[in-house]
């Protein structure tokens, strides 16, 4: 089923497993993100930045899509259908097609002012019923264009930001996105542990925890987070990266010479395998297969 997700989550921090949060750019991602979640019995978060609606046409098109294609797969796990890094504008727009879940970014803002924003926004996502995740702490790397240093969120506006109106709260623990430098330090897991008992004393209950820029950092580092609270993974650069991979592959061993490989629907097969068995083994690390 087509979900908001809050149980999804709150199920996840209870039981401490993680629910992979993928990126869908195109036809392909969805496809595979899809029969991946199936055939591991996962939950999924599928998640459209305003930059990826844009390439598909609009936020209409890209949540159309994805539902289209999990009725056509005759899908049964639970999707949430979610902006990822969504602008104040986006928001609107993201509501007006129907996506379940809405992350509102006002991290590169002045904290009052994401504060502020972010309250507001939680008022007309919830009278449609739709999961808030807000963000604290600038995440470092790019997304969309916006390039951002990572820094710690400080405890004191954590707990402003969750007490917003926020169903799950993206914190800054040395995370960045995109591929990771060779002297990247690594996640700050005893200032996650802060974070996590803090806010469990301030609000007297689990707030699921999210994690973006989930690719590339090492599996026991993201496994260790899970366990101190983070819910939810984002990951978009792996499944580019794998899907690059296998195209390239395929290219330079002159697959695309033979007989129609020319057609896109064979040309992209090999990578849209790729980005399946990305996806399989993420659930895998995360803890989320057969939690459906």
């Amino acid at each position: 089923m087509i979900t908001n997700g809050v149980e999804m989550l709150q199920k996840a921090r209870a039981e401490h497993y993680a629910v992979p949060a993928f990126n869908v750019n195109n036809l392909e991602w969805a496809k595979a993100i899809i029969l991946a979640c199936e055939k591991m019995q996962s939950p999924v978060i599928m998640q459209v930045t305003g930059g990826a609606a844009k390439y598909m046409g609009n936020f209409k098109v890209a949540h159309d899509l994805i539902a289209d294609m999990y009725e056509a797969l005759g899908a049964t796990v639970p999707v949430s259908i979610h902006l990822d890094h969504g602008t104040y504008a986006e928001v609107d727009e993201a509501l007006d097609a129907d996506f379940t879940s809405i992350m509102f970014d006002g991290s590169s803002l002045p904290l009052e002012e994401n504060v502020a924003k972010t309250s507001e926004v939680a008022k007309k996502v919830h009278i449609h019923n739709k999961q808030l995740e807000g963000e604290v702490g600038t995440i470092g790397g790019e997304e969309d264009g916006v390039i951002a240093d990572g820094e710690l969120a400080s405890l004191e506006d954590t707990l402003k930001v969750a007490q917003a109106g926020v169903d799950s709260l993206a914190v800054g623990i040395g995370n960045i996105h995109g591929p990771y430098p060779d002297n990247w330090k690594g996640l700050n897991l005893a200032h996650l542990k802060s974070i996590s008992d803090m806010l469990y004393d301030k609000l007297g209950y689990d707030l699921p925890l999210v994690l973006h820029g989930g690719s590339g950092i090492p599996d026991d580092q993201v496994q260790a987070a899970i366990k101190l609270g983070i819910s939810k993974v984002n990951v978009n650069t792996e499944g580019q990266l794998a899907f690059h991979k296998a195209i390239r592959n395929f290219v330079q061993a002159d697959k695309d010479l033979e007989g129609k490989n020319y057609d896109p629907r064979r040309f992209l097969e090999t990578g849209t395998e790729a980005i399946q068995a990305m996806c399989e083994d993420r659930i895998t690390v995360f803890g989320s297969n057969g939690k459906a």
